[in-house]
């Protein structure tokens, strides 16, 4: 069957990597980028480019009946703190855009759909250390909120509807290729841009604040195994736990001070990043996407080091 898949929210940190590797894989003109601003980049040019508001659902449902696509990616939202400056506008873009696009995909007769959580939808009491699949959750901010009701949901018209919908809970996610979206880790990807630029780095979060993390590139290709895993093996309709390695702003500068010895790490005032990093884990135990799809991440913190700093110096 020739597939036809929608990305939304194609412009984003996932969705500019996210485009390109299904273009590759499915063809250019199969895979249609949509976004609320135009790109300024090559997507546009190598293949079909869509305006799309995901809230506004009439412009949505000209998209749907024009390609009739077999896949989404919903990739539309607002960041944890980028969240917490908006939060009612966080909650409808985050909530209302996923309705939308869960209600056409079923009178469109979509077969699959992506949506991405995160570890935001843990809390101060879910456990810190290799948090599990299943625990205590109770996120506190708008985002973390948002996504634990959108996990909901996804199971719900799964167990309701029938729908295919697959998700991941992305730690925080580290790249070359696009700017960070206003995340709560995105320090992990200035800190190399500075490195190389200034030689320095201050963080706002402190030197002891562990966090998940994982390479764009293993966040792209687990994406797309979990979309292309027989709907026999996906056991878990809500969101799969999924993590590559976990470190502080101490041990990764330490990294990068391998490859930059003069490389030094200073911290900012207070920062209220830092609140919503407390809430969140330490680890990630994943073992219920190794054990159903076979996930196994293929970057540890000195490849990814190494990787993003060669690449970032061309």
């Amino acid at each position: 069957m020739l597939e036809k898949i929608l990305v939304i929210g194609s412009n984003g940190q996932i969705g500019t990597e996210l485009v390109t590797e299904l273009r590759k894989n499915y063809g250019d003109s199969n895979v249609i980028a949509c976004d609320i601003r135009r790109p300024d980049y090559d997507i546009k040019n190598a293949g079909p480019f869509e305006f799309v508001n995901v809230l506004e659902k009439d412009i949505l449902n000209e998209i749907f009946r024009k390609y009739k696509p077999t896949q989404v990616y919903l990739l539309a939202a607002l960041l944890s703190a980028t969240g917490e400056q908006n939060p009612k506008l966080a909650w409808d873009l985050n909530m209302n855009g996923l309705l939308n696009v869960l209600d056409l995909a079923i009178e469109y007769k979509t077969a699959r759909i992506y949506w991405p959580s995160s570890i935001a939808v843990f809390g101060p009491n879910s456990p810190k250390v290799q948090t599990p699949q299943y625990c205590v959750m109770d996120p506190n901010t708008v985002y973390g909120i948002s996504k634990l009701a959108g996990e909901r949901w996804c199971e719900y018209y799964f167990q309701r509807y029938g729908l295919d919908i697959r998700s991941i809970r992305y730690p925080g996610l580290i790249s070359w290729k696009a700017a960070p979206g206003g995340g709560t880790t995105d320090y992990a990807i200035h800190i190399f841009h500075d490195a190389l630029i200034k030689g320095s780095y201050k963080s706002f979060l402190s030197a002891e604040t562990e966090l998940p993390m994982m390479y764009m590139d293993d966040a792209i290709r687990g994406t797309i195994a979990l979309m292309d895993a027989p709907a026999e093996k996906i056991n878990i309709r809500s969101s799969y736990n999924l993590t590559g390695m976990s470190f502080t702003p101490e041990i990764l500068a330490d990294e990068i001070k391998k490859h930059i010895p003069n490389f030094t790490l200073g911290y900012t005032e207070f920062d209220p990043r830092q609140n919503i990093a407390n809430s969140w884990p330490k680890s990630i135990d994943d073992s219920s996407a190794q054990a159903d799809w076979g996930w196994k991440p293929e970057f540890d913190l000195s490849k990814m080091t190494a990787d993003m700093l060669k690449n970032l110096k061309k």
